[in-house]
This record gives C-alpha cells, sequence and structure tokens, in this order.
C-alpha cells in the first residue's frame, strides 16, 4: 500500500545495496521486517504523489451548445484538445479526471435538451492538483 492513502504504488524500483548475515539473528521474517521498516522510513522522502486516471472525453452536440459543453469540460477540469464541425453538430474532443466525469450524461442531456452524445475512455494517468490529493488523502486516513 502507498505512503499517501493507501493505494498501490506506480514505477517504484527498490534496490538493496547492503545486508549482513548473522547466524542467530538472521531469518526470513528478520529481513521482512527490516524491509518493511526501510519501506516506512523513505518512501516519504520520495516525494510520492497521488495519481488519478485521466479520460479521453469525446462529445457530440448540436452547434448551439458548444459553448456549455466547453464550460462544462472546463468546471470538471478538463482540456478541450479540439473541436471538429459537422453538418449536424460539433464533436468536442477533449481529457478529463475520472473523477470529475461521474454523472456527466445527465448534465450534458440537460444542457443539450436530450441531444448530446458522449463516449470516455482511458488516456492516462497523472498527478492530482494539491487540492485534490489532500481531500483524497484526508478522507482515506478518516476511514
Amino acid at each position: 500500500a502507498g505512503p499517501l492513502a493507501g493505494y498501490p504504488l506506480l514505477d517504484v524500483k527498490v534496490t538493496l545495496v547492503d545486508g549482513g548475515f548473522h547466524a542467530v539473528d538472521s531469518s526470513a521474517i528478520a529481513y521482512e521486517l527490516a524491509s518493511r521498516a526501510a519501506y516506512r522510513q523513505s518512501m516519504p522522502k520520495a516525494g510520492p504523489q497521488l495519481m488519478e486516471p485521466i479520460m479521453k472525453i469525446d462529445v457530440f452536440t448540436p452547434e448551439e451548445h458548444v459553448g456549455d459543453v466547453i464550460g462544462d469540460l472546463n468546471r470538471r477540469r478538463g482540456m478541450i484538445q479540439g473541436q471538429d464541425s459537422a453538418s449536424t453538430g460539433v464533436r468536442v474532443k477533449a481529457t478529463a479526471p475520472l473523477a470529475e466525469m461521474f454523472g456527466y450524461i445527465g448534465d450534458l442531456r440537460t444542457m443539450t435538451s436530450g441531444r448530446g452524445q458522449f463516449s470516455m475512455e482511458f488516456s492516462h494517468y497523472a498527478g492530482c492538483p494539491n487540492s485534490v490529493a489532500e481531500e483524497v488523502i484526508k478522507k482515506a486516513n478518516a476511514a
């Protein structure tokens, strides 16, 4: 478990550079306990960062609602990647954190009078902003 909120660690490499053996005190459990203690001491010093999944978002909306859709995606910490116009509407391409996209379909339908559609798929992981990370860590520590 990770040192910030108990979530799994990604991209961590640990190299043991020194160790000793004593005929009486050395055992598998002793090495395991020593490695756990070393982990607990070193991980906070390594500067861990809480990561969040970022989704690739594809929204299709009638042209008269493009401003509302883009504004809503921005409020959800989305990054607009581009727009493509078609005869029946506009396709907005963006990325946004998964945590901000829950309930989006209902909001999109409300904004577009039921005419908007969207799809999303996983894109990558990115570091959380400090304000979001602090809230997640606070909730995890309270549980």
